[in-house]
């Protein structure tokens, strides 16, 4: 005999204990997202954000910026952002559900695409598409910088760290960006304390 109980701790996120239902929009909305993975994770920042914070409610403001920080020190960033948040909604269950969706759709169009890429790269029509959606990527990438300083730059701390950061991403091309953002996690802890 099968008994909810036992699924019970794997369905538990910050909000309680989630429906069926929740794990199941919770993969069709990741799913979404993956297909719109182009270039970099950070083009479906915007994305995530309409939907888990705005449309869904799943977290806060803060709660989806510390999301999409906690992954950023993290190689994948894209699924560990996905998971964190899965989790979050949904429990152990959310973040294997929200990871596989997200990973899903790229992961198809590499396996199957692959064979036909040769065939296809030199099409005019396939060029202006890969530079449309790189294009469209960039955008993404400016638009998620902007979602996240209006949440993340909250007093002048916060500002002069990510200006010190950009100075210095700017200026030495060779430090990886984990490095730097842990370097600047510590110094906002030195700054404001645990809180």
């Amino acid at each position: 005999m099968f008994s909810f109980g036992v699924v019970t701790p794997l369905l538990t996120g910050i909000h309680g204990v989630a429906a069926l239902a929740t794990v199941g929009v919770l993969f069709l909305f990741f799913l979404k997202a993956g297909a719109f993975v182009f270039g970099s994770g950070l083009a479906i920042v915007p994305f995530l954000y309409g939907g888990v914070v705005v449309k869904f409610h799943w977290l806060t403001e803060p709660q989806f910026v510390d999301a999409v920080a906690v992954a950023m020190i993290t190689p994948g960033p894209v699924v560990i952002t996905s998971a964190f948040i899965g989790f979050l909604v949904a429990g152990i269950l959310g973040a294997v559900v929200a990871a596989a969706a997200v990973f899903a759709p790229p992961f198809l169009i590499v396996v199957f695409g692959a064979p036909y890429y040769r065939r296809f790269a030199q099409n005019p029509q396939v060029k202006a598409f890969v530079q449309g959606v790189s294009a469209a990527a960039v955008g993404a990438i400016a638009g998620a910088a902007y979602i996240l300083a209006r949440r993340s730059l909250v007093d002048l701390p916060t500002a002069i760290i990510a200006i010190a950061t950009l100075a210095v991403l700017l200026a030495i091309k060779k430090i990886p960006e984990p490095v730097l953002i842990l370097a600047a996690g510590a110094i906002g802890v030195l700054l404001h304390g645990t809180r």
